[in-house]
């Protein structure tokens, strides 16, 4: 059997039976199965499972969501939203991928304010100017 990489290590878990509020700081992977009520900061990969309920904005560099959210996401790398994933809020990533049948009301943002300088700059260079 491979070994998985030590930054690939889950190292925040909730279970489904467990319930927490506050604020959660994680490096590397964090897994939620359980409720969480407050705001969640990592540096890595968040886990939403299928039995989690979360009330919380978060900030990491990847979010994936099965369970329910209700709150903003921001995330550096990108947000992905599988069934049976619930998510009440707005996101901001520069990658989103959403199976289908997933339920999303919010607003979501895809591009960063460097990419945004960018478009504007190629929008120039197309006009000619």
């Amino acid at each position: 059997m491979a070994k998985r990489r030590k930054d690939q290590d889950v190292n925040v878990f909730l279970g489904s039976d467990s319930s927490l509020e506050g604020l959660l700081t994680f490096t590397g992977e964090a897994r939620l199965d359980g409720a969480f009520k407050g705001q969640i900061k990592g540096t890595g990969r968040l886990w939403i499972g299928p039995t989690a309920k979360i009330e919380a904005n978060v900030e990491a560099a990847q979010v994936i969501i099965s369970g329910e959210l209700i709150g903003d996401i921001n995330a550096t790398d990108r947000i992905e939203l599988t069934v049976p994933g619930k998510l009440k809020g707005n996101i901001s990533a520069p990658l989103v991928v959403m199976d289908e049948g997933v339920n999303f009301e919010g607003h979501c943002s895809m591009a960063s304010g460097e990419v945004l300088e960018e478009a504007k700059k190629v929008t120039l260079l197309a006009a000619g100017k």
